[in-house]
């Protein structure tokens, strides 16, 4: 860096060319997190081309939490959970996170209930879809907005 004519600090050309360097990097440089469409792209491969309905399910999570570095949530779902009708998958999704998958579940009718809890990290604010599969074939889906104050979850170090 260049110094100024004392040789104690660096010129004010210089701080701004360093600033200018700086900026254009960040400018240029690839978002690694998923966006809406990936999210949308990863749950197509998950339903593949069935309808998905809302209800039937409960996505329970904050919608605001300070740390985005590890937040629990729950997802139910209306089940008898019999060897006719019961919840064979459940699938969390995220909307900007590096990757849309968060999770998947598999349950049997031994599961008892249809119920499970996990934590994940969030990078930011953020949608989450939750869908389960159910054993007649049909997916049911609930979503959350998160609202995170201090985000987690950076790719590239």
């Amino acid at each position: 860096m260049t110094q100024s004519p004392t040789g104690s600090a660096p010129t004010r050309r210089a701080v701004l060319a360093g600033a200018a360097a700086v900026a254009s990097v960040v400018v240029v440089w690839p978002s690694r997190a998923a966006q809406p469409e990936t999210m949308d792209a990863a749950i197509r491969d998950f339903v593949g081309e069935a309808a998905v309905g809302v209800g039937r399910g409960k996505l329970a999570i904050p919608p605001l939490v300070e740390n985005g570095n590890s937040v629990g949530l729950t997802v139910s779902v209306e089940s008898a959970m019999t060897a006719d009708d019961h919840v064979r998958r459940i699938a969390v999704f995220n909307e900007k996170n590096p990757q849309p998958n968060v999770a998947v579940f598999h349950l049997t009718p031994r599961s008892g209930k249809a119920s499970v809890q996990t934590r994940i990290r969030l990078a930011t604010t953020q949608t989450l879809v939750a869908i389960a599969e159910m054993s007649d074939g049909s997916f049911w889906s609930d979503q959350a907005d998160v609202y995170v104050t201090l985000a987690a979850c950076l790719e590239g170090e």
